[in-house]
């Protein structure tokens, strides 16, 4: 986690496993064994003892004192026979976040998970040079194509009054007359420009509305609809430029040559006008395919999360595979639930974890006879079909255990939040006994008196990775700054949706990898199914037809609708 550190020490009982197993090897020393296990135990113990003393001793707490852990390894054994840190409360006032109980196998302080590596390639990935052109570029491109096809129009009416074409407008053997005829603008023509302002008002606000935002994901795959958009953007400007070009340049050649109709200035104006019409209906076509095509419903989704199972599902109109991915994507950090790894296993409490029973295998040195041999093995096959057939029994003992400590510690936790609320009372402009205090300050006078309530809760959810000493002060503070309930401050801890609530998931970029059969940039259809991946959660989304729905009329007959009442001596009408 990019917030969790944990730090932990081999612990007298683990050196004493070790000095166990380096003493068993020596075979005939096992009295010298025994005393060295003893001597090494009470100086661990010692040493342990002191310093828990020296450090409540040096550390005293402060006017507001939150509660950390401390980490210890222990020697118990889970049922994966992997080693347990317990937890021990110590009042002291710096890292209160630094106090989750783990299980953990590596004691080594040097060691490095696979999900740390896949984070750290995946931030420098989304860090690099190449992301950046990746995400940015097609928005690059759309925006220039977008400036270029929008004044061009503009410059259509612009160029020939600032004398772009002298061949057309002053050739030497046409008059003084026709050349101010060519670029005088009528009041028909003043009409055609105020008109062809009008549209660009309207094309420059339907193009920031349906354009100009930040893209929402990077697809691998080209946007079929989009790039068929850009694509009649591109023809139109290149059509209306050259048609533009060629009608401007031969226009004075028509009027010596063949003594034609000159092209006037407000044949231009309408012509701009005319592209002005197309860069519209090409802006319609675009809402028409990007916006509405997908908000029929079309298909039935449903979203299962491994390894949790969580589930969700939706209605889906017609998308391609890589957009109904980016639409998944979108209601999952919004409609599921935190992740929580810690809570993969039911943390077992400790007279539950002393019940749990080692299997062992016993060997006979001496010899023994076939019929023994057999009928040992019966008993321990039978053993292991008894304890096989009663693991859903402890399972369910193990649930109802732990929702049962959620619950009390959930109980403590509200009492002990509405205990401390009570305490604080906001000041309307009347003299006030006591010194006031700002938020901040009262949050740090408050949380005290709740922090150990909070903590247990924290720890037996196992959210403390997820919540930190300072972000839980801020909250307090902002909560009293507003004159919020109890109830309101303790919704982050007991309320665990949606995914973006968890702070950790709050980043600019969030990269996924998509896998299906098919090709991304298909649309789907029915059966069709694809997996979403980010570390250890996955997404699988399996996509079904909605069925057509056949509703026919049925018409009631009035004169059914009349009743006769049956008379009985033991009912009581």
């Amino acid at each position: 986690m990019e917030n969790e550190s944990v730090k932990s020490e081999h612990s007298g009982r683990s050196r004493r496993s070790r000095n166990h197993n380096s003493n068993s090897g020596g075979g005939g020393n096992g009295g010298g064994g025994g005393g060295t296990i003893n001597n090494s135990y009470h100086r661990d113990r010692t040493r342990h003892s002191h310093r828990s003393t020296h450090s409540k001793s040096s550390k005293q707490p402060r006017d507001m004192a939150p509660f950390q852990t401390s980490v210890n390894m222990t020697g118990d054994e889970n049922r994966d026979g992997q080693e347990i840190i317990e937890v021990q409360i110590l009042p002291q006032d710096e890292n209160w976040g630094e106090n989750t109980t783990a299980v953990t196998g590596n004691t080594s302080e040097q060691s490095i998970s696979m999900e740390d590596i896949n984070s750290t390639w995946n931030r420098d990935n989304e860090t690099s040079l190449g992301f950046a052109c990746k995400r940015y570029i097609e928005s690059v491109f759309c925006l220039i194509l977008g400036f270029v096809s929008f004044f061009s129009p503009v410059a259509m009416v612009m160029m020939p009054k600032l004398g772009f074409f002298p061949s057309a407008f002053d050739h030497p053997e046409l008059t003084q007359t026709v050349k101010t005829q060519l670029l005088a603008c009528s009041s028909e023509c003043k009409g055609l420009l105020v008109s062809l302002t009008a549209r660009l008002i309207l094309l420059a606000l339907g193009l920031w509305a349906l354009f100009l935002r930040r893209p929402s994901a990077t697809m691998p795959r080209i946007f079929l609809f989009r790039a068929t958009v850009l694509l009649l953007v591109t023809v139109s400007t290149f059509s209306y430029w050259l048609f533009y070009i060629v009608q401007v340049t031969n226009g004075a050649k028509i009027v010596v040559e063949t003594g034609g109709d000159a092209v006037d200035y407000k044949s231009l104006v309408a012509y701009a006008t005319n592209f002005v019409d197309t860069l519209i209906f090409i802006h319609y076509i675009a809402v028409v395919l990007l916006e509405l095509r997908h908000t029929q419903p079309t298909y039935y989704v449903k979203i299962i999360r491994s390894p949790d199972g969580v589930s969700r599902s939706y209605t889906l109109g017609q998308l391609s595979i890589q957009r109904a991915a980016v639409w998944v994507l979108q209601r999952y950090y919004v409609d599921f639930p935190i992740y929580n790894p810690y809570l993969e296993r039911i943390p077992i409490s400790k007279s539950q974890r002393n019940k749990i029973s080692t299997s062992f295998k016993y060997y006979e040195v001496d010899g023994v006879s076939t019929a023994q041999q057999q009928s040992q093995s019966r008993a321990v096959l039978a053993a292991n079909a008894r304890r096989r057939d009663s693991s859903h029994n402890e399972r369910f003992y193990e649930e109802h255990e732990y929702e049962r400590r959620v619950k009390k510690r959930r109980a403590r936790l509200i009492t002990a939040a509405e205990e401390a609320f009570t305490h604080i009372k906001r000041i309307h402009n009347e003299p006030a006994p006591a010194i006031p205090l700002d938020p901040h300050e009262a949050a740090q006078a408050v949380f005290p008196s709740m922090a150990r309530a909070l903590q247990k809760y924290l720890r037996v959810t196992r959210q403390q990775p997820r919540h930190t000493f300072e972000s839980i002060l801020k909250h307090l503070a902002h909560c009293l700054k507003h004159d919020l309930s109890p109830r309101a401050f303790l919704e982050p801890y007991l309320t665990e949706t949606p995914v973006l609530q968890s702070e950790k998931e709050r980043r600019w970029v969030q990269s996924w990898s998509l896998i299906c059969d098919e090709l991304l940039s298909r649309p789907i259809s029915n059966e069709c199914t694809f997996q979403l991946i980010q570390n250890d959660v996955s997404l699988i989304v399996a996509i079904h037809k909605l069925p057509h729905f056949n509703i026919s009329e049925e018409v009631v007959d009035p004169k059914s609708n009349k009743f006769v009442l049956k008379l009985n001596s033991e009912t009581s009408v």
